[in-house]
This record gives structure tokens, C-alpha cells and sequence, in this order.
């Protein structure tokens, strides 16, 4: 079987602290457990888990959860027109207006676990 890491690759190196790399600011940053699949075409499943920075200063295109009457939802963020618009990644989701709902935060990281 081959190595799974090519012979010129480094062996050791510094260790990665996974929560100074995912979560800086802990005070702001929560972790929340995806649901659906309406963000498929932007790689995030169900099941993920997504790192959300709360209150920041959202950009267009960013991946954001916004609160909607019913709950909670993922999307892509989009200005157009002088409005905000939540756009799923995945053809069978409406977009939706923000004033539909309230931004609650940026997705900065998603996590994807391959054990059962």
C-alpha cells in the first residue's frame, strides 16, 4: 500500500490548536449543527457542523445564519437592488429577503465528521 503522504512531505512540524484556528474569539463563536440540504452546492450537508461568528459585520456573498419566524436558516448572503437577500445553494429553496428574517451571524468554518 502506498504511503498516504508523499516521501518529500514533512513529518513533524508545529502542532495546529484546532480551537485558536476555528473559534478566536470564543465569546462570539458558536458551533450549530446543519439540518437540510439546502446549502449542498456550497459543499455544506447535513449533519455539518458550522462555525458562526455572532454580530459581525456581514459581506455580500458571505454564508450566514439569519432567524426566520420558524427558526433558524443557512444561506448565502446577496445584495441586489438595495436589499438583502438569503440564497440557498440548492435549486428546490426559495430565496428569501432578510427583512424576512434576522442576521444572526457569519459562517466562518464548517465541519464535516466521515465516521458513522
Amino acid at each position: 500500500m502506498p504511503e498516504a503522504l508523499p516521501s518529500h512531505a514533512p513529518r513533524t512540524g508545529a502542532a495546529i490548536d484546532l480551537q485558536r484556528l476555528l473559534i478566536p474569539d470564543p465569546a462570539r463563536t458558536v458551533l450549530l449543527r446543519v439540518g437540510g440540504d439546502s446549502m449542498v452546492g456550497a459543499g455544506i450537508h447535513h449533519g455539518d457542523l458550522v462555525v458562526v461568528e455572532r454580530h459581525p459585520t456581514p459581506r455580500d456573498g458571505q454564508l450566514v445564519v439569519a432567524r426566520l419566524a420558524d427558526g433558524f436558516t443557512l444561506k448565502r448572503l446577496r445584495r441586489q437592488d438595495q436589499r438583502w437577500l438569503l440564497v440557498a445553494a440548492h435549486p428546490a429553496y426559495p430565496t428569501l429577503a432578510l427583512g424576512e428574517g434576522e442576521l444572526w451571524g457569519v459562517v466562518t468554518h464548517a465541519i464535516r465528521s466521515f465516521s458513522p
